[in-house]
């Protein structure tokens, strides 16, 4: 009696996992789900800017009237770790663009954010501005260096996206709490 029981508890536990399965795959079959549907999540970041500028002891950059193709995908401020300040998009074309800021304005700092880009030793003109190009397998960005704090504009997208996003920056320094 005591070898058959065993035997059956098997048995129940393959009908039990074959059960179980038809009814995962009803599910995937019935419920809807988009192939096509773009699992970037946009981020609102109008907080942490304001929140930045009234921190950084440097003019954070956010951009201003990009067009509504352009989606902000993250945002972060980090005080500790040199004031650091980022921005990432995803552009019309879908790649990728961010701002970074901080005033640790080492070539380490800039290798690290821009996947280990170099200098070209070209400069690129956005507005009043004049900005060094660098180059890397992932991401290329344009650089600006400026008393105590750096600003990159680095990703996938083109040198002509980069200089968009920079065009559209916005340097501004809040009021610091208890001011």
């Amino acid at each position: 009696m005591a070898g058959m029981k065993g035997k059956q508890t098997v048995w129940d536990m393959v009908r039990s996992l074959a059960v179980i399965g038809v009814v995962v795959a009803g599910i995937y079959i019935f419920v809807p789900h988009d192939e096509d549907a773009d699992p970037t999540r946009t981020v609102d970041y109008r907080v942490e800017t304001l929140t930045a500028r009234r921190a950084a002891p440097y003019p954070v950059a956010a951009p201003v009237g990009l067009p509504e193709e352009w989606r902000a995908t993250s945002v972060t401020f980090q005080r500790k770790d040199s004031h650091a300040w980022h921005l990432g998009f995803q552009d019309p074309e879908r790649q990728y663009v961010s701002v970074e800021q901080s005033t640790d304005t080492s070539a380490k700092y800039i290798g690290a954010v821009t996947q280990k880009a170099k200098p070209t030793g070209q400069t690129q003109q956005v507005g009043d501005a004049v900005w060094e190009r660098w180059d890397g397998e992932k991401y290329d960005a344009l650089v600006k260096q400026e008393q105590g704090y750096v600003t990159v504009v680095t990703g996938t997208a083109s040198f002509e996206q980069l200089g968009a996003m920079a065009a559209a920056l916005e340097f501004k320094q809040g009021q610091p709490q208890g001011a």
